[in-house]
């Protein structure tokens, strides 16, 4: 009998690091290899990891919310027959050389790779021996902390870790975490012991029915820290360095889609789309598309280190997706080959995906133009951040009806503001107004888009 350690992997396109979401085994149980050990939440997705062994769970070495680097050891399993891990120390002394080798690289936004820059590990959450540790140690805590003699472990003996097998969604877990509910207090009914949102629902509502007590007053006038990682952290980067990199121009116009209207109706009373949701976004992204084939430049990237325009020979549509975790930008690969139907079937499919957190991770890289839906919220327009790597985004309004002159005279339409944002390198003005005018007269009439 051996111990073998599990380490985080690399699951896509040179990540450093990743979030334990939560533990789907327990000291002690029984796995069998491509059984799902653990959740973990990366700057893209989330993802579900197999165990690459078979036997008995004998340690569970980091705990759910804790962030941990790529090749840091995250479980030990005892599998019969196997050659034992070489010891930790000797791992721990060729570290520091390993380290030295080449600077550790900084994860950006989905699909432009990784930068090289010093960074600084961030602090971790699991015991104050790890805060007291200097900055400068290049071994992950969890390695450091297999160096130390490990007596036989039974459940009995991990006090500290029983709490990690709670079994949850990440979404039910955000639940909870928003509601204040200890997912440890609830008595899950399934069999396979997963709490569902239902029952945090539940546990929450429950002393909702008593009087309300002082305490809990103070605790909604107190500050609620929110942790900056995972998507949100990489976004935040991406945007930054996109608004100090490609100079941006926003152009507007706002357009008469009532005819735009009118067909989302009329699609959503045939029965080749009653089991698909048609919206003005549909009509939106057909317009966009049939832009592009006539205005290709708009479609395109900068090469800094070769000095080059390249101009892409497909449409991968990006569409922005607001999640729990948050923006996404997953993107329809070769939309422009794609009829109105299997459109409308693509873009269902990517937002639902993109809202349960489970969107593969190729889909959230190699976009090239993208359209962010403000209307959705109310909101008239905007003036939106381009995406690394990407020429231009088209922010789409809410459609409202308005006071319109309309052949002559002022009546009742639905109106709408489109903005374009396009990185000023690569589209100049003209090329920017025809595209977003281009793109108007698909919207005023669809008839233009279809044929």
């Amino acid at each position: 009998m051996a111990t073998k350690q599990f380490r985080l992997p690399d699951v896509g396109e040179g990540l450093t690091e990743a979030e334990i979401l939560g533990w789907s085994v327990a000291v002690g149980d029984v796995v069998k290899v491509n059984q799902i050990l653990v959740e973990i939440e990366t700057a893209k997705a989330a993802v579900e990891l197999p165990s690459p062994f078979a036997g008995t769970v004998s340690a569970l070495l980091v705990e759910p919310g804790q962030t941990v680097d790529v090749g840091s050891p995250i479980i030990e399993i005892e599998v019969a027959g196997a050659e034992p891990d070489p010891a930790p120390a000797a791992k721990a002394a060729a570290a520091p050389a390993k380290a030295a080798e080449a600077p550790k690289r900084e994860p950006v936004l989905v699909g432009y790779g990784v930068a090289q820059a010093a960074t600084t590990r961030r602090a971790r959450k699991n015991g104050a021996a790890q805060a007291q540790a200097p900055a400068v140690n290049p071994v992950p805590a969890p390695v450091a902390a297999a160096a130390a003699p490990v007596a036989p472990v039974a459940p009995a003996a991990a006090p500290s870790v029983a709490p990690t097998h709670v079994l949850a969604k990440p979404l039910v877990r955000k639940l909870a975490k928003d509601l204040g509910v200890d997912l440890a207090t609830i008595s899950p009914a399934r069999e396979d012991g997963v709490i569902t949102r239902e029952e945090v629902e539940r546990a929450a509502a429950a002393p909702a029915a008593g009087p309300v007590s002082a305490p809990a007053v103070t605790a909604l006038a107190e500050d609620r820290r929110v942790p900056i990682k995972g998507v949100r952290k990489a976004t935040a980067a991406a945007m930054v360095a996109s608004a100090f990199t490609a100079p941006h121009v926003t152009e507007f116009l706002t357009i008469d889609a009532t005819r735009t209207m009118e067909l989302v109706e009329r699609l959503r009373e045939q029965r080749e789309y009653r089991d698909v949701k048609v919206s003005p976004l549909l009509i939106t992204a057909l317009s966009l598309i049939r832009a592009v084939e006539k205005y290709p430049e708009i479609n395109a990237s900068w090469d800094e280190a070769a000095q080059e325009i390249v101009i892409r020979g497909s449409v991968n549509l990006g569409i922005a997706a607001a999640t729990p975790r948050g923006l996404v930008v997953p993107n329809i690969k070769a939309a422009e080959r794609l009829r109105l139907r299997q459109l409308a079937d693509a873009l269902a499919q990517l937002t639902a995906t993109a809202r349960e957190g489970k969107t593969p991770l190729a889909d959230l890289s190699g976009g090239t133009i993208t359209i962010t839906n403000v209307g959705v919220f109310g909101v008239d327009t905007g003036t939106p951040i381009l995406n690394p790597g990407e020429a231009a985004i088209l922010a789409f309004g809410a459609i409202k009806l308005q006071p319109w002159v309309h052949e002559g005279e002022v009546k009742p339409r639905w109106v709408t503001t489109l903005a374009l944002s396009f990185d000023h390198r690569l589209v100049d003005g003209e090329l920017g107004s025809r595209f977003l005018s281009a793109v108007g007269r698909g919207l005023e009439d669809p008839a233009v888009a279809l044929l």
